[in-house]
């Protein structure tokens, strides 16, 4: 009589926080990039304020920079990326954040002369080079199509060209006459970082979002008018997102009765002005800011509710 074998081995039990095969991030990624990133961001101001070592700007510039667009970008994947695969948001991220301000400080550079217009061409060209970027880096990646799709990758060409931008920022802001200002260069990365969510990743997103959304899973684009009016309307929040500072300046101007003029060095600075000026300049940059994002937040919501292809993707 033959003996009974024995079941096989139970598996092993899968840990609680293991990677996910298909995206090679760690679930709740970003909430550790981004208290980890702070902390090291914040050690680093310390020990370069109490040391004055300036080989450690670099540290600190880059540490602030790409702090909060990373970790946004890393959100949006898990959220709503999974299954795009991580060399596409990598990509997107890196080249199209480089390429982006490349491209976009080549435009400007030929383009470009100062008039009352400039922030409106601004607005046109950076948003057309992020776009077609966006349609370029995925342009032999046929399963990336669709709204979802669109939006996370457009987000992710956003969210670098934030980051490599602001590190230009900040550099610039450390350097004056005197020597090294570190606290230009902090205060300029803080500014950024609390409204990086709200600017070039939110915009790329969005029209990102429409040009995907217009592609089919042979990766052929659809004619559509939807993509030149999403085009657009993203340049024309940026344009009004870099005129926010113009505009409460003249809007204090016209509550006060008083003139008063901004830095020329930097705009939300005001100079010889009274501490009214200053409150009121605060209060229409604040309101500013906030009504573009709501417009922003408002299209992207109404987008995922009424296109049919932010379900039906990967």
């Amino acid at each position: 009589m033959s003996t009974p074998s024995a079941p096989p081995p139970a598996p092993d039990p899968v840990p609680e926080h293991a990677e996910s095969p298909e995206t090679g991030i760690r679930p709740g990624l970003w909430r550790h990039w981004l208290w980890i990133g702070a902390v090291l961001w914040a050690l680093t101001a310390g020990v370069t304020y109490l040391t004055k070592n300036t080989a450690l700007l670099p540290t600190l510039i880059l540490l602030g920079s790409f702090l909060v667009p990373v970790t946004f970008a890393l959100w949006a994947y898990e959220r709503h990326g999974e299954g795009l695969g991580l060399h596409p948001l990598l990509s997107c991220f890196v080249s199209g954040g480089v390429l982006g301000v490349l491209g976009s400080s080549l435009a400007e550079y030929f383009l470009l002369h100062p008039s009352v217009r400039v922030y409106a061409a601004v607005g046109l060209i950076e948003e057309a080079v992020k776009l077609l970027l966006l349609a370029w880096l995925v342009r032999r990646s046929h399963w990336l199509y669709g709204a979802r799709a669109g939006a996370v990758l457009g987000g992710a060409v956003g969210f670098g060209f934030a980051a490599f931008e602001t590190s230009g920022y900040a550099f610039n802001a450390a350097l004056s006459f005197g020597g090294i200002d570190l606290r230009a260069l902090l205060q300029t990365e803080i500014l950024r970082a609390v409204l990086a969510p709200f600017g070039h990743g939110l915009w790329t997103a969005l029209a990102g979002a429409v040009l995907l959304a217009h592609r089919g899973p042979d990766g052929r684009y659809r004619l559509s008018l939807a993509v030149p009016v999403a085009y657009l309307g993203v340049s024309a929040l940026h344009a009004l997102w870099d005129s926010v500072h113009g505009i409460a300046l003249w809007l204090t101007e016209r509550v006060t009765g008083r003139p008063v003029r901004g830095s020329a060095s930097t705009r939300d600075v005001l100079v010889d002005a009274t501490s009214e000026q200053r409150h009121y300049y605060t209060l229409f940059t604040v309101l500013g800011f906030a009504l573009i994002t709501a417009l922003a937040l408002a299209w992207g919501r109404a987008m995922t509710r009424r296109d049919p292809t932010w379900t039906h993707t990967p």
